[in-house]
């Protein structure tokens, strides 16, 4: 990630909309963790924030299919300090009782 790049509501938006084929329907365009939204507030670009929704929505529930996996083995390639962060956020989510 590019720390001088600036958010912008509108790429935010527009990815939270966008229906992307491999994102089950139930987590599009919502945000389960902090690094998540952290992340997000410095992407300016609709199609890269739609990869990290799509990142942390592959570590909240794994999707049938080669190709899902093949992208979602990519993102954490390319991001693999916020792929950590996502795992263990959510991972201390399960491990508090309700």
């Amino acid at each position: 990630m590019h720390p001088q790049i600036r958010s912008s509501a509108t790429a935010l938006s527009q990815a939270q909309t966008q229906m992307d084929p491999l994102t089950p329907t139930s987590l599009t365009g919502v945000v389960h963790t902090q690094a998540l939204r952290r992340a997000l507030s410095t992407i300016r670009d609709a199609n890269s924030a739609a990869d990290l929704m799509f990142l942390e929505s592959w570590e909240v529930s794994s999707i049938p299919g080669v190709a899902a996996a093949l992208r979602a083995s990519q993102l954490r390639r390319a991001n693999p300090e916020l792929a950590a962060e996502i795992r263990a956020e959510l991972n201390a989510g399960k491990r508090r009782p309700s």
